[in-house]
């Protein structure tokens, strides 16, 4: 059936030119009119000038938006020229364009001036929300950019450097309220770099001997190292320590490893007071191996911070 067109009763369609079916009038031999197809993008009837009937590809981009807000909010193209830092041939030819893509005029031009059509003064708060849209898209990329806004994802070694990033944290809220810390607590600080290393944290904070090629650093703090010892211990009395007096004592370690500074150091203390540690115990992190250490288990080698 031909759209638009019904019948009742007892017809006999014929088919038509170009295979349209045109319905004959119940009893008699006189057709009905043959409904002319729809053909996309005719228009039926209009009132708009043809310079404006709509293409349906309106874009109103922030380019034009700032062009028609200048002339809307000058009501004077030489002005709105101005303001923009063009000449008035461009500007008169892209309102041209924006008007034709909307497929309706925006403003009257006569010799008494210019002023905004209805449909202009409808669209000047939506192009003004437009034109500040993207001038904060702008800033906020900006400020990312620098690195004042967004998220930063920072690993850190356990509770022995729980003082820094405590410090770190509160000073950033301060100086950098558009940036957020996402903390990442690491048992061991080489375990955080190798998550740094495979993308997982932007930052981390512990303690190294050696960097990998290619991490830049920054120091945030400096620490002693110190002993630390049972609370029942003999040599709890004493300020300073002498190595040598260390040599028969038990030690709990950290684990070893390639980053694990402690351990390093450790034995590297042995080396100077001639003796290799005996380790009777390797804790997982530093707040259980100072659990053991207040235990009796032995004694520890830690920083002072």
């Amino acid at each position: 059936m031909a759209h638009g067109v019904s019948w009742s009763g007892r017809t006999e369609p014929r088919v038509g030119r170009r295979g349209h079916v045109v319905p004959r009038r119940a009893g008699t031999g006189e057709s009905l009119p043959r409904a002319r197809p729809f053909s996309e993008g005719r228009v039926l009837s209009s009132s708009i000038p043809k310079r404006y009937r709509c293409r349906y590809r309106a874009v109103m981009d922030v380019h034009k938006a700032r062009a028609f807000l200048a002339v809307a909010e000058e009501l004077h193209f030489g002005r709105a020229a101005d303001r923009l830092h063009i000449a008035q041939p461009p500007l008169s030819r892209a309102i041209r364009v924006i008007e034709q893509e909307l497929g309706t005029p925006l403003f009257t031009r006569s010799s008494r001036g210019v002023a905004l059509t209805p449909v202009g003064e409808a669209l000047v708060d939506p192009a003004r929300e437009l034109v500040l849209q993207s001038e904060r898209i702008t800033q906020i990329a900006r400020r990312a950019q620098q690195g004042r806004i967004g998220q930063v994802r920072i690993g850190f070694a356990g509770a022995s450097v729980s003082s820094v990033v405590s410090a770190l944290t509160a000073r950033a809220r301060q100086n950098l309220p558009q940036v957020h810390l996402a903390l990442h607590g690491t048992q061991l600080s080489h375990a955080g770099m190798e998550r740094l290393h495979r993308g997982e944290l932007d930052a981390v904070i512990g303690r190294w001997d050696a960097l990998p090629k290619g991490i830049d650093s920054r120091v945030l703090a400096t620490e002693e190292l110190v002993v630390a010892l049972p609370p029942d211990h003999p040599l709890t009395a004493r300020d300073r320590i002498p190595v040598a007096e260390l040599a028969d004592e038990a030690w709990v370690d950290l684990p070893g490893g390639t980053g694990a500074t402690l351990p390093a150091r450790l034995h590297l203390l042995g080396r100077h007071g001639g003796f290799v540690p005996h380790v009777v115990e390797t804790a997982s992190d530093s707040a259980t191996q100072l659990l053991l250490v207040d235990a009796g288990v032995g004694l520890a080698l830690t920083f002072s911070g």
